[in-house]
């Protein structure tokens, strides 16, 4: 069966290739030192030569010899033993003419000699490389003088292929270099391309290039941030979702994370050599969700975040808070309400219909009147609301709450923060301070909602144990419970921060701790004749709770008197 042939892994083919590259670089190398072996051995054989042809033509002896009557008798003899001795493979002394008086064939001797000799008649030395008797041959050719006359010539030479033995032993040397550093360059590189194999998970060029692309559209299009620290602690990707959670612009690839302006517990997050797994860490307007690993591997490589907006949750999560004590609220009132109607029905089972009458419209006005003031007083709804549930909440923990008449002119409408913030500054604050003093006798908690010259001034006091000094109650993670659980007065922070405004925390009057919020309204002015805070603590609260009292006080935990808890 016919199978079509995977494509080469990327490491694969950068192997093949360095491979044959290696090869022809070895085989490069080996032809031109072969080259150069051979010219530099041609070059010794025609020095050598020349030394002896030079050597023998300077001889007293061989004059002697060329002026005898028969100088081959004295010169064959004399030119057998200088070719022994020097190692060439002939030496020829002639007659200017040519005729040979030495040969290493003596059957040569007496003919002409087979190559140029017309330098040398002139007097020069000269080489050349010439195909003789005995083969093409590096010969050098001299004359030999006796005074000023040349009387004969004097040829001495090594042919190409004693050369060319000469050079078979190195070109094997030469030959297992070639082979070793081809066999270590394939070693060498068979190993880096392990070590890329490794890294590429096996993948050829496109599919890294796929994966590239998958990589990009899955890192943009995934609305958790994605953050990625180096080693050096510098940022090394960040995807859009990241931006815009951590509020970041500009350039950031590169960046220190210490220089990014982020709160120090987000920082330490990020920069954590441990993994973090569902932490909540605030921003200037967010709350994060963050989670982190280091990369595996050797030595500090670097951490991977990511990073889910836990802003809208918490704000769900706040309301249905509040929704679940308005449920719990209603529970512990309707268990009131149906103890009111048994006296009123045990009053007309009694003949006293007039006071049965009397004792239940007394309930109703007085909660509806409760009811009235405190919409009028803060003007909010929704903090009205909110302020009704937490006084019935408190009253079921023995902790009384009051509006003070200072909050006669707060605003609602545009101008001033979303109802949503405003619920979160005075619900935490309310709800820390009513767990603060469950279980003291005598806790209460005075709350003012009040514009401030161009702000609005939101004041939750309680008469409490106070908090401890030198700790930064804002923190995140502080809490009077334990470290590791606070996140309410972050988020106060948060939201008065958020629309410019101030938090700031004091010991009340009374002892206890006094939590004052502050935020600018925009294109508003404070009303003239707006009533002022109530003389008798610094936010005017006087009087317990109860019905509205003479100096104004709404006394919103007396709304369900008798309450006493669930059924």
């Amino acid at each position: 069966m016919f199978r079509i042939p995977r494509p080469r892994s990327l490491a694969g083919q950068l192997f093949a290739m360095q491979v044959v590259l290696v090869a022809v670089v070895v085989a490069g190398c080996a032809v031109f030192a072969y080259a150069g072996a051979r010219r530099q051995a041609e070059e010794a054989a025609e020095r050598q030569a020349g030394a002896v042809a030079r050597a023998v033509a300077d001889s007293p002896s061989v004059r002697d010899a060329v002026r005898g009557p028969d100088p081959s008798a004295e010169l064959q003899p004399y030119a057998d033993r200088v070719r022994a001795d020097s190692g060439v493979d002939f030496v020829t002394i002639m007659a200017p003419d040519g005729r040979r008086w030495t040969h290493p064939d003596p059957r040569r001797i007496g003919e002409r000699f087979l190559g140029n000799t017309g330098p040398a008649l002139r007097g020069e030395t000269f080489s050349e490389t010439y195909t003789g008797t005995l083969g093409p041959s590096i010969r050098v050719v001299t004359p030999l003088r006796d005074g000023d006359r040349i009387t004969g010539l004097v040829s001495a030479g090594i042919t190409v292929r004693a050369i060319s033995d000469r050079l078979g032993g190195q070109l094997t040397a030469l030959g297992w270099v070639a082979g070793g550093a081809l066999a270590l360059g394939g070693a060498g590189t068979y190993v880096v391309n392990a070590r890329l194999r490794r890294h590429t998970h096996g993948l050829d060029a496109q599919g890294l290039s796929r994966m590239y692309d998958y990589h990009q559209a899955a890192l943009h299009a995934v609305r958790e941030g994605l953050l990625m620290v180096d080693g050096h602690r510098r940022i090394s990707l960040v995807n859009d979702a990241g931006r815009e959670l951590l509020g970041l612009r500009g350039e950031l690839v590169g960046a220190r994370v210490a220089d990014l302006g982020l709160p120090a517990p987000l920082t330490g997050a990020l920069l954590a050599d441990r993994p973090r797994v569902d932490e909540v860490h605030l921003t200037a307007d967010r709350v994060l969700v963050v989670n982190s690993s280091p990369v595996a591997g050797g030595g500090r490589r670097g951490t991977v975040v990511t990073l889910r907006d836990h802003t809208e949750l918490q704000s769900l999560t706040g309301e249905l808070d509040h929704e679940r004590g308005f449920t719990r609220a209603l529970r512990s009132q309707a268990h009131e309400a149906a103890n009111r109607l048994h006296t009123v029905v045990s009053l007309i089972e009694l003949g006293r219909s007039g006071e049965a009458v009397e004792f239940a419209t007394a309930e109703l006005e007085l909660a509806q009147a409760l009811t009235d003031q405190v919409l009028g007083a803060v003007g909010e709804p929704v903090l009205a609301a909110l302020l009704l549930g937490k006084a019935a909440q408190a009253h079921e923990r023995g902790v009384e709450l009051l509006v003070t008449p200072g909050s006669r002119s707060l605003p609602a409408g545009p101008g001033g923060p979303p109802a949503r913030d405003l619920v979160t500054v005075l619900g935490n604050l309310i709800d820390n301070a009513v767990d603060a003093l469950t279980g003291t006798l005598g806790g209460r908690i005075a709350v003012t909602a009040r514009r401030d010259g161009e702000g609005l001034l939101l004041r939750v006091a309680d008469n409490g144990p106070g908090l401890p000094a030198g700790v930064d109650v804002f923190r995140r993670g502080w809490s009077g419970k334990g470290e590791g659980r606070g996140l309410g007065l972050a988020l106060v922070r948060q939201a008065a921060e958020r629309h410019g405004g101030s938090v700031s925390v004091a010991e009340a009057p009374g002892g206890g701790a006094e939590f004052t919020v502050r935020i600018p309204l925009r294109g508003a002015a404070a009303p003239a004749g707006a009533p002022e805070a109530a003389p008798g603590t610094a936010d005017g609260t006087a009087g317990m709770v109860g019905a509205p009292g003479a100096d104004g006080t709404i006394r919103t935990g007396a709304a369900v008197p008798g309450q006493g808890g669930e059924a």
